[in-house]
């Protein structure tokens, strides 16, 4: 077992906390508050690191006491009140606020019940024109209303489940929140997604309700989806009703409604009260090797969650402007949502997020005046190769915080934003999963930032690293574990009715407890270290190194664009770990460049992480949303035949994964 790179005993933060911001965050006033409502511990006055902690252990010892406070403190509306906070603590199956009965749309719009904010954004759409366009809360609920009316005249009832083949546009945000409204389970998949890709995804649920674009605009190009959409209405013989939205100005197909119709009454939202574990979305897993887990996430469960998330962590309420670079295939998407529950203003970029250029996010953020701007750490990565000057070129004098995801934040990007953007910076990496649609670990605005870690456990999260044999470990890699539930987990897959799926998924390696699939280091200090996929580890010689490591020190080098490391087991006990690199445009891999990488390893890492071999490849293959391709590509290296190596649906460049495929033919010539 590998021990994780020893921080100094005391090292600097980058950054930390004023005073008044510390004492001004809403998770400090949630600590004063349950102290004496609920005997949490109380703040410990100048020492953050101490309250936040104690805090946290009560939040995970006392599990039941923490989340009856949580719905207390956000005014969570029971309109049937609960009859226990947690009948039933077993993962999975454990069972929430038994008895109660909510409705998640009510709480997301009721921001727009104060008439002194009716007439304030709720939402702000923006497209590749960089132009903000805003709805209003008054005008969001009566789109809701309007449309939670015509799904019930449709037929729609509680439980039936409504599809989205839409962007990160106003209309998606509309029809999430009114089939909630009514009680429908809502699922999206986003408009670059092809046929076999949606339809590996909505046939496993069968919708009744289908609303789609007419195409999309991305780079400065319209692509336009009208084919894909007759071939998905063919193939969904479920569908009872579908809506059109003209993006691209094309009038509706035959028998589809237009999206102008189903908003133009108006009608106050009626919101179906619904058991807590009433399901409320199916979200997804990227498939890469068979078909995608349909994960469903229940309405009380991610309604207290993301209020948690978004108050406690994010630190987000009213007056705030919540951004996040997202698509409505990728969990975040959902997550942005959670800024209404709060009562934030949330804004929707539909487009590329780096057209016209590198800079565009950044320039979104000025044009919103986004106060929390959350983006990936590649495109992190990505503005500091270009040369980009966010605090020097655009006014982000409204962001706070910047918050990172989809892989760990390389230290050079942390170290980049502190220097790029603004030394008073809140930098929060956070880390969680599409299966519980949250965070584990990430935000706290009371607790300084080090280079490299993730802030610290989220509440009510009981993270840990195990080894193998389930200990737990400090200052060591480990898996990543959670060993009490979460209300967000999974309430079941769909088409799972033995659960066998699912407890396979998370349960398998510690039974009764969550196992997700990371590499993870708690420290002394309390921080956490994301080191990437467990189950794409390498592993040589019983010494466990994540991918992750290996890719922060590599991307370093200009002449690298990205990298692929994969580690296999071979048959006579060898062990082969070849690193794949895909240049910058003109660069040249030249045994200069090989020995300048090898050397880069093994000096900020170890001799161990020095890879075999460096191929140069065509390109690194991802998931549809984003994320590098290890597990497929790994079976391909040992001979499994591409059709059954991955789901050709979950890729964005099929032919990519030929090329790693051929090295494997060679290899066993």
């Amino acid at each position: 077992m590998t021990t994780a790179p020893q921080p100094a005993t005391h090292p600097e933060p980058l950054w930390q906390p004023g005073a008044d911001r510390i004492a001004g965050a809403q998770v400090t006033r949630f600590q004063e508050w349950a102290a004496a409502r609920y005997g949490a511990p109380a703040a410990t006055q100048g020492d953050p690191i101490t309250s936040y902690a104690a805090l946290h252990r009560w939040s995970v010892e006392e599990l039941s006491t923490f989340w009856r406070a949580t719905a207390e403190w956000f005014d969570v509306r029971f309109s049937t009140p609960y009859d226990t906070v947690l009948a039933d603590a077993t993962m999975p199956g454990a069972r929430w606020f038994t008895g109660s009965t909510l409705n998640y749309a009510e709480h997301a719009l009721r921001a727009g019940e104060d008439p002194t904010r009716a007439h304030e954004p709720a939402l702000l759409h923006v497209d590749e024109s960089h132009d903000p366009t805003p709805v209003t809360w008054a005008e969001l609920r009566a789109q809701v209303g309007s449309l939670a009316a015509e799904l019930r005249r449709l037929g729609v009832r509680p439980g039936d489940r409504v599809s989205g083949y839409v962007p990160n546009i106003p209309q998606a945000v509309v029809a999430l929140l009114a089939s909630a409204a009514v009680g429908a389970v809502w699922t999206s998949c986003a408009p670059d997604f092809g046929a076999r890709s949606v339809l590996d995804r909505f046939q496993q649920v069968e919708p009744v309700v289908l609303f789609t674009v007419d195409g999309y605009r991305y780079g400065g190009k319209e692509h336009d989806r009208r084919a894909t959409v007759t071939e998905l209405r063919a193939e969904l013989p479920s569908l009872t009703a579908v809506v059109h939205i003209p993006l691209l100005g094309t009038e509706a197909p035959e028998g589809a409604l237009h999206w102008d119709d189903v908003v133009s009454h108006t009608e106050e939202p009626v919101f179906e009260q619904v058991p807590f574990d009433h399901p409320l979305w199916v979200l997804y897993s990227s498939g890469t090797t068979g078909l995608p887990k349909a994960i469903v996430q229940s309405q009380g469960g991610i309604l207290l969650e993301h209020l948690k998330q978004a108050g406690l962590h994010c630190d987000l309420g009213p007056g705030d402007r919540f951004f996040w670079y997202t698509s409505t295939g990728w969990m975040m998407w959902n997550f942005l949502v959670a800024g209404l529950l709060v009562g934030s203003t949330i804004v929707l970029y539909d487009g590329s997020p780096g057209f016209p250029d590198t800079g565009a996010q950044w320039r979104i953020a000025e044009r919103t005046g986004a106060t929390l701007f959350g983006t990936s750490a590649a495109y992190v990565m990505a503005c500091a190769k270009a040369g980009v000057h966010p605090g020097r070129d655009y006014d982000l004098s409204r962001v706070t915080c910047v918050a990172t995801t989809g892989s760990p934040l390389p230290p050079d990007g942390f170290r980049w934003l502190h220097d790029e953007v603004a030394e008073d910076l809140w930098i929060a990496s956070v880390s969680g999963g599409t299966d519980v649609c949250s965070c584990f670990a990430g935000a706290v605005p009371t607790l300084p930032v080090y280079i490299g870690e993730l802030q610290a456990p989220c509440l009510g999260t009981d993270l840990q690293a195990w080894d193998p044999q389930g200990k737990p470990l400090t200052d060591e890699v480990g898996e990543l574990v959670v060993t009490n539930p979460l209300p967000s987990m999974p309430i079941h897959f769909w088409n799972d009715p033995d659960g066998s799926r699912y407890r396979g998924s998370y349960f398998e390696m510690y039974p009764g407890i969550w196992r997700h699939g990371d590499w993870i280091t708690l420290t002394a200090r309390g921080t956490v270290v994301i080191h990437g996929r467990s189950d794409s580890t390498l592993n040589r010689q019983g010494v466990r190194m994540g991918s992750a490591d290996i890719y922060e020190a590599v991307e370093r080098l200009p002449e690298i664009r990205e990298s692929l490391v994969i580690g296999l087991e071979l048959p006579d006990g060898g062990y082969w770990m070849p690193l794949f690199v895909h240049l910058a445009e003109g660069a040249t891999l030249d045994d200069d460049l090989r020995g300048r990488i090898k050397q880069t390893i093994r000096t900020q890492l170890s001799p161990r992480h020095v890879p075999d071999d460096i191929i140069e490849a065509p390109g690194v293959p991802h998931t549809l949303t984003g994320k590098r391709i290890e597990v497929p590509v790994k079976r391909l290296l040992q001979g499994t035949p591409l059709e059954k190596a991955v789901n050709p649906g979950s890729v964005d460049n099929l032919e990519l994964l030929r090329f790693y495929e051929r090295i494997a033919a060679d290899r066993a010539q």
